[in-house]
């Protein structure tokens, strides 16, 4: 039976009890702060099993998606455990209970197939209940299972909590057979791997509550109303019922690791006859490639992208550990090509968004594969280089400055350096990796803190905040008001008085001024106070709560419990909110052409310009940009309305309005709507109509990062400036070409190619001249021991590969019986580089070009025995370079 198959007759089985059909949650758990993902069944049914929310349904039934990443490393070591996996689940919400939940299960799994269940032998069924749980004990009797195959089991084994208050439970368990083959007789209790979980059954029937730790909560008694949890693992019944010996050979799995044991020329499970190797490289690594090629494709398709934070990072490291398993199989081209697309084949009957977002999910996964590569060739060469130094000098481990400067510099994941070290029987000073990483971290963090709280201690805000309570903010609805000044502060502390050409921090009760946040900069202005002003020149919020105001004193004297009038600069304000409200439409405009995987991953809203940053695989073709461009601007011709609102985050979900990955939200939120064209969650300041806009135009696109493009654009009389000087250009360029101005574009790129061409030919003309003289310095090679040496300079400036041609050259044109070295030094921006070439007569007598080069820059350089390099030193130093290799041919 197929898998898809599998989790139809479960949902369809479910369905007919009564059970609502619930589609599985995104794999990256948004709306939980403590998971990255989606780990198990009940995630999404969390806040009903809380009584935080109210369920709207009595019962459910869904097939989660799940990553489970803890144990990476683990993963390929055994053949049950990998990284992706799908839990089948039934939830009851104070309906059903155990003698609900165990009957359906058993129904379920022991029906024959031709009546729409599972058909397993219900003679090779197990159930385990908890030690003191009769009540599950004597439902199992009840449906035809004896007393001698029901275990009872421990605490360990059979009591489900969520290791914090809040409800817990015994569980029940069911076990499967699989034969004498695989292990001992006796049940679960005897031997876990003959007899395989399938199922869990979590019967919610007390309530725990504090404690010292997990093992201390106390039961408080029987909830009232009691909740069922159960999990069928999906590839667990797929290996029972297509009778295979492990996950990977499922027919989800399977054609994965078949492909991946082609492309390298090994066969899975050749080297224990039965049962598949749990510990032979070949099919670890096969089994590596399969689950993680898989996860990639799920994560990929539910929205996650490569990067090296969080979720991104995550899937960079299984995407990596994939690829090189790969090439330490052999394979040493690209893999993901060959192997994605047998992913999504088997993964489509269940999931048939795969096939129709393939062409995005390939993107950002072959891109992703080609930059390791490169990082791969880089990074693999310097950890070489590192494992040789720490083995010549006796030493145990590589240093935590080198693994950190191979991460740091290189973008060489720590986890590969581990990994390889440990292949070459070395260990990592991972504690002083660690040490250098969190260094930085503080530093990158002090410095955005800084940006904040401009380097005042965090307990003097913190201060003010607790006498005042939060600071108001008016700025939506009006530019100026009167307020009190709540608070000065000056050097971390709060300050009485300020005076003319004092810098402070103020704070009032209300203003109208907007705090920098959601990429949107701060407003300026000016705040009188009694005698005295000031000019706000930045607005920052350190704490929440707390809108703080940088100020310089322009005139007179400031002092804190005064009134005061707050009045921002408008015009600079009216600038912002054009900017932002463009950064809407074209985040909308982007999902419009790029398809909803076109999200918002940074911006910045300035006066009259923007900068909008969004995550694709790809460049944005300048075709599409022009469209994007068009389309803005029909919505800015449209006069649409700008609207704002407050609702709950349920509300604004249900309507549509987009929210930025990864960003926390109350349960109250503000959506500012852009007519019915864009819609979305923010707290920015926006115009009241589209049309305010004036002009939008877009400037540039391009990469800054993987997986994630810039749009630079400006917006308003900024627009219309530049498309003004742009016109002055073009009219001067049309003059001076003598053409019209639309064959500007053709005329320049007819000179730059015609450019291009003149570079070529001249390049080619240095090259003769170069290698010109080859011949006669041939002929004047000089006898130094035996040895024919020619040492001579390149011409001034010539190019690194003239110099090597020029050398080599010369050595051809030496009588190969005779031996025979050619130093060339060469002299380019200031600084001397040096090339040897030696032919194999003379490397039969001991003498090598990379020994030489070395003898010339006191041990530095590079290359082979035949041809090396070497440079850096001042350009002065080209005849002493050329005396240094004839005193090391003469010593040799």
């Amino acid at each position: 039976m197929k898998t898809a198959e599998i989790k139809r007759r479960y949902l369809a089985h479910f369905e007919a009890n009564g059970h609502a059909v619930v589609p599985s949650a995104p794999l990256p758990a948004i709306s939980d702060p403590n998971l990255l993902f989606v780990n198990a069944g009940m995630v999404q049914f969390v806040p009903y099993f809380l009584g935080q929310q109210a369920p709207p349904y009595r019962r459910a039934v869904s097939v989660q998606k799940c990553i489970r990443t803890p144990d990476i490393d683990e993963v390929g070591k055994t053949s049950r455990h990998g990284t992706f996996f799908q839990m089948n689940g039934n939830f009851s919400f104070g309906d059903y209970f155990k003698d609900g939940a165990i009957p359906l299960a058993w129904d379920l799994v022991t029906k024959p197939q031709d009546q729409g269940g599972f058909g397993l032998d219900p003679e090779r069924v197990w159930p385990t209940v908890y030690l003191d749980d009769d009540e599950a004990f004597q439902i199992w009797r009840s449906v035809g299972v004896p007393a001698e195959r029901i275990v009872r089991r421990g605490k360990a084994d059979n009591f489900w909590s969520m290791g914090i208050p809040g409800p817990c439970g015994p569980c029940s368990e069911l076990f499967y057979d699989r034969g004498p083959e695989y292990g001992r007789e006796g049940g679960p209790a005897v031997d876990e791997d003959r007899y395989m979980e399938f199922w869990n059954l979590v019967f919610m029937q007390f309530e725990r509550g504090p404690g010292t730790g997990k093992e201390d909560y106390p039961i408080l008694g029987e909830l009232p109303a009691k909740n069922i949890d159960t999990g069928m693992g999906l590839e667990r019944m797929a290996s029972i019922l297509q009778g295979v010996d492990n996950l990977y050979e499922i027919d989800e799995v399977r054609p994965i690791l078949d492909r991946a044991a082609e492309l390298t020329g090994k066969r899975y499970g050749a080297h224990s006859g039965h049962v598949a190797s749990e510990s032979h490289p070949d099919d670890v690594r096969l089994r590596v490639i399969a689950d993680h090629v898989r996860t990639a494709l799920m994560l990929i398709g539910d929205g996650v992208t490569p990067s090296n934070e969080g979720r991104g990072y995550v899937l960079r490291r299984i995407m990596r550990r994939a690829i090189r398993a790969v090439r330490l199989l052999g394979y040493q081209d690209r893999a993901l090509p060959e192997l994605l697309p047998v992913a999504r084949d088997c993964m489509s009957p269940s999931y048939p968004e795969l096939s129709a977002e393939f062409g995005r999910i390939s993107q950002y996964a072959y891109a992703e594969e080609d930059a390791f590569l490169a990082t791969l060739r880089a990074g693999t060469t310097i950890l070489d280089t590192a494992i040789a130094e720490t083995r010549s000098a006796g030493q145990p481990a590589i240093s935590g400055q080198k693994a950190f400067q191979l991460h740091d510099t290189y973008g060489f994941p720590i986890d590969l350096t581990l990994e390889i070290a440990a292949e070459q029987g070395l260990q990592v000073d991972a504690e002083g990796f660690r040490r250098l990483m969190a260094d930085q971290r503080s530093r990158a963090k002090a410095d955005a803190q800084a940006r904040k709280t401009g380097h005042t201690d965090v307990s003097a805000y913190r201060s003010v905040l607790d006498g005042g309570g939060p600071v108001e903010f008016t700025g939506y609805t009006e530019l100026n008001r009167e307020s009190r000044v709540r608070a000065l502060l000056a050097g971390g502390a709060e300050v009485g008085a300020a005076v003319e050409g004092d810098t402070v921090e103020l704070v009032l009760d209300t203003t109208p001024f907007y705090a920098e946040g959601g990429g949107q900069q701060p407003d300026q202005g000016l705040i009188t106070v009694g005698g005295g002003q000031l000019e706000v020149f930045d607005v920052q919020q350190p704490v929440p709560g707390l809108i703080v105001h940088r100020a310089r004193v322009v005139r007179g004297e400031v002092r804190a419990g005064e009134t005061g009038y707050a009045e921002i600069d408008v015009s600079r304000r009216r600038a912002i909110s054009r900017s932002h409200t463009a950064t809407h439409l074209v985040h909308q405009t982007m999902r419009n052409f790029l398809g909803e995987s076109a999200t918002q991953a940074g911006s910045l809203n300035a006066p009259g310009r923007l900068r909008f940053d969004f995550n694709t695989p790809t460049g944005v073709a300048p075709s599409v940009l022009h469209d994007v461009e068009q389309q803005v601007n029909e919505v800015l011709l449209a006069d649409m309305e700008v609207h704002a609102f407050i609702t709950t985050q349920e509300e604004a979900r249900r309507i549509g309005a987009m929210a930025l990955f990864g960003e926390k939200y109350g349960e109250r939120v503000r959506v500012v709507e852009v007519g019915d064209y864009a819609r979305e969650l923010c707290g920015g300041t926006h115009v009241a109509r589209s049309a305010q806009l004036g002009l939008v135009k877009i400037l540039s696109e391009a990469s800054v990062g993987s997986g994630v493009r810039r749009i630079e654009a400006l917006v308003g009389m900024d627009a219309f400036g530049f498309l003004a000087r742009e016109h002055l250009l073009v009219s001067r360029l049309a003059e001076l070409f003598r053409v019209p101005g639309d064959q500007v574009g053709d005329r320049v790129e007819q000179t730059v190619t015609q450019l291009r061409d003149a570079e070529k030919e001249l390049e080619k003309l240095r090259a003769q001249l170069v290698l010109g003289g080859a011949a006669a310095l041939a002929a004047q090679a000089k006898d130094v021991r035996g040895v024919a040496y020619v040492g001579t300079e390149a011409p001034e400036g010539a190019a690194g590969n003239d110099v090597r041609t020029l050398a080599q050259e010369i050595r051809g044109r030496i009588d190969p019986a005779r031996p025979a070295v050619v130093a060339v030094a060469a002299r380019a921006n200031g600084k001397a580089s040096l090339v040897v070439a030696v032919n194999q007569a003379a490397r039969g007598r001991g003498v090598t070009a990379k020994e030489l080069v070395k003898a010339a820059f006191s041990g530095r350089g590079g290359g082979s025995d035949d041809l090396a390099q070497g440079g850096g030193l001042p350009a002065a130093e080209a005849p002493n370079l050329l005396a240094t290799v004839e005193k090391a041919i003469a010593d040799a």
